[in-house]
């Protein structure tokens, strides 16, 4: 049988593999609730992407109602049966299932169908292998890949099976291979564990050492433009492509958002439906810049027929990883794309606060500059400042340095009040300084 690329992190060492093209998958689900159906279905389409970022052509989809799973083969031995006929008439070689399965599951579907099996979850890890590239996503991605193999491990290598007695030195009770498999990826497990502890304190120490600029994280369903977005915030090039996962590596860029506002903007992994628990559990220390954030930037694909379940998720996703509450700003992107007429009156109705707008076509993204911009701003605490009405330079140089929100005249003093970050605050007291003020109580300072 051809197939292609492998859509698993491992391959079973009996099943050949040559380049004939991508492998050709069936998509299966199961629908438990009649009144599910179309989320069902909706799940199944998004699998189908899955499918393809992963190189595999999908050539059928098969939904199965009934009211459990079946404790063997999942979808019972007669559905089971139907559908290994319809591999061997397609000429499938892959089938995922939209739902976890048991490794003993797998097991029996793979002696049924005759094509391997994998489920959502290993699809998705599938993924983030491929698309991980710096050193901290790779480890996390290998935890997951060992997480997940762990309870696997009697189907993919069956020779492990055997036991080492009989050999001088280890005859007696003797130990299976594959225990000692387990034991082996157990250890490995906790290096790998420590690994991204000592990644993790590495780049809190980094992120410490940079300066006091507010940071906003860009948090949304993947593929909702995140990366689009921050180009065109940020006059960057963060890749941007059409596909699930394009981005895995958080990345920070900084923008301007005028009257001296910068702001540091975090590209993070996109979200999705039944994310894997073991790469919540891997990732937690890349996504901890979510928690970290001074704002969140949720950014939803308006084009998408189920935009809003996708804002659900995503919100649902922040909690399991422990974010804390942040103000937000929600975005609805992709505007540019939307047909339906009435159907973003109907989301700026249903979301007055919303923006609405397109980073590809550059709608509305002043007016997103100018919200970030007071938000930010709202957040700080407001300062005041006395400087001599003798000293118009210092003056300038607040208004060059922090955003002035008041100023009057009191005999020979000037008043100012502003809204600053802990860093442009430090920085403003070093161009005083420099300039011979010196300062008399907290917040009023005289020529020299």
């Amino acid at each position: 049988m051809p197939s292609g690329k492998d859509l698993s992190f491992t391959q079973p060492p009996e099943l050949p593999q040559n380049n004939r093209g991508p492998e050709r998958v069936i998509l299966v689900a199961i629908c438990f609730d009649t009144r599910e159906r179309l989320q069902v279905l909706e799940n199944l389409v998004e699998l189908e992407s899955l499918t393809s970022t992963a190189g595999g052509r999908v050539v059928d989809r098969w939904v199965q109602e009934r009211s459990r799973p079946e404790a063997s083969c999942y979808i019972g031995h007669g559905k089971a049966r139907e559908l290994a006929a319809r591999v061997r008439d397609l000429e499938a070689q892959l089938v995922i299932f939209d739902d976890d399965l048991s490794p003993g599951q797998v097991r029996e579907l793979e002696r049924l169908l005759g094509a391997r099996v994998i489920d959502r979850s290993g699809l998705i890890i599938d993924i983030f292998a491929d698309h991980a590239r710096s050193r901290e996503a790779r480890t996390q991605v290998e935890l997951a890949q060992l997480q997940y193999l762990l309870p696997r491990l009697a189907r993919r290598w069956r020779h492990l099976a055997g036991q080492q007695g009989g050999v001088i030195g280890m005859r007696g009770v003797g130990e299976k291979q594959i225990e000692l498999d387990r034991r082996m990826l157990r250890r490995k497990i906790v290096q790998l564990k420590k690994d991204l502890s000592r990644i993790e304190t590495g780049r809190r120490q980094r992120r410490g050492a940079r300066n006091g600029l507010p940071r906003v994280a860009v948090v949304g369903y993947t593929n909702a433009g995140k990366s689009r977005l921050v180009n065109a915030l940020a006059d960057a090039d963060c890749k941007v492509e059409d596909r699930l996962f394009s981005t895995l590596d958080p990345r920070v860029r900084a923008a301007s958002l005028g009257a001296h506002s910068r702001v540091l903007l975090v590209d993070t992994v996109g979200f999705l439906r039944k994310l894997p628990h073991h790469l919540i559990a891997s990732f937690r220390s890349t996504l901890e810049v979510v928690s970290e954030a001074d704002l969140f930037l949720h950014v939803v694909d308006a084009s998408h027929p189920t935009c809003e379940d996708h804002l659900r998720v995503t919100r649902q996703t922040i909690a399991r990883l422990g974010g804390v509450e942040r103000p937000e700003i929600l975005v609805f992107n992709k505007a540019d794309q939307v047909d339906a007429d009435g159907y973003l009156q109907r989301l700026r109705t249903l979301y007055p606060e919303a923006e609405v707008i397109s980073a590809q076509c550059g709608w509305g993204l002043e007016e997103l500059r100018e919200r970030l911009r007071n938000s930010l701003w709202e957040m700080r605490p407001e300062r005041h400042l006395t400087l001599p009405v003798s000293r118009p330079d210092l003056v300038y140089k607040v208004y060059e340095s922090v955003l002035v929100t008041r100023q009057r005249y009191r005999r020979n003093r000037v008043l100012l009040d502003y809204r600053a970050t802990d860093g442009q605050q430090g920085r403003l007291r070093q161009v005083l300084v420099r300039r011979g003020a010196r300062p008399r109580g907290d917040h009023a300072w005289l020529a020299s």
